[in-house]
């Protein structure tokens, strides 16, 4: 039976799960496209991964999504590991192959480019300077994929200092760390800004980062959409910046992952939007 026909589980695999707005969005499509199955969240304690993961093989399912805590620890515990999550440390798609293994790949980084081209279609990681505040899981991912689609210089900000400059050694040109202290001026000269840190999401104070020196004519992105403007792309806007959210991350790094598991390729629609929106 294709895996168009066949009733179809996926889910998503963290610890907490409940606040995941992925079973909207998968099931959003699974009914525009009128396919049998369901997306499901899997609350996995950490030391229940590993029984967790051979679970998803007895249970039938066609894979996951990964999210906190488990996006590292999932990677030993997979067969295979696709080049560019070995390159970002973590995994947070997983599929079940049709012999029972199961391949890990990360959409996070692409999906959050992807995200900047759909604000600004013409927009190239070749523009200018990126700089990306935040050395953590996120900042990981975006800047693997920066790197990998052509960036030419990507400078690295972190309030700790050590933390940035591990990464930049890690992954090598095109990154350079920048100090917190010099971040204001950082920004001169810069065609994309993006945030991957939690300043500014809901209950978080925002990111303490001046624009003067920004170029009116650079994007700002945010790896963040609860809210869906922080008090930066706020800012960005009031001063005629071009800005794109998280949300845009969230729906284009799910896109593949569907792919994988329900055989068809998903878009994403005002409807689909609308449907994550109202979860806010």
């Amino acid at each position: 039976m294709s895996a168009t026909k066949a009733f179809g589980l996926a889910g998503i695999i963290g610890w907490p799960v409940a606040h995941s707005r992925s079973p909207v969005v998968h099931n959003h499509w699974l009914a525009e496209h009128g396919l049998p199955g369901s997306y499901v969240l899997l609350p996995v304690l950490p030391e229940r991964l590993p029984a967790a993961l051979a679970g998803l093989v007895a249970l039938g399912f066609r894979g996951c999504n990964v999210t906190t805590p488990h996006k590292q620890a999932v990677m030993p515990l997979i067969e295979h590991v696709d080049p560019m999550a070995v390159r970002i440390g973590a995994v947070n798609t997983i599929v079940v192959q049709d012999d029972g293994s199961l391949r890990g790949f990360n959409n996070d980084g692409n999906g959050f480019v992807q995200g900047l081209r759909d604000v600004k279609p013409d927009w190239r990681p070749d523009d200018g300077p990126i700089v990306v505040v935040g050395a953590g899981g996120a900042a990981r991912a975006i800047v693997v994929a920066l790197a990998a689609q052509g960036a030419r210089e990507i400078r690295l900000v972190n309030r700790t200092h050590e933390k940035a400059q591990k990464l930049a050694a890690d992954l090598g040109p095109p990154i350079a760390a920048v100090r917190w202290e010099e971040r204001g001026e950082a920004l001169r000269g810069v065609a994309t800004l993006i945030n991957a840190t939690t300043q500014g999401s809901a209950g978080k104070p925002p990111l303490d980062l001046p624009l003067d020196a920004l170029s009116r004519d650079a994007i700002v992105g945010d790896a963040i959409y609860v809210p869906p403007e922080t008090p930066l792309l706020a800012a960005a806007r009031a001063r005629g910046n071009l800005t794109a959210n998280g949300l845009g991350m969230l729906l284009n790094q799910a896109r593949p992952a569907f792919e994988a598991w329900f055989g068809v390729m998903p878009s994403i629609t005002p409807a689909l939007r609308r449907a994550v929106e109202a979860t806010f």
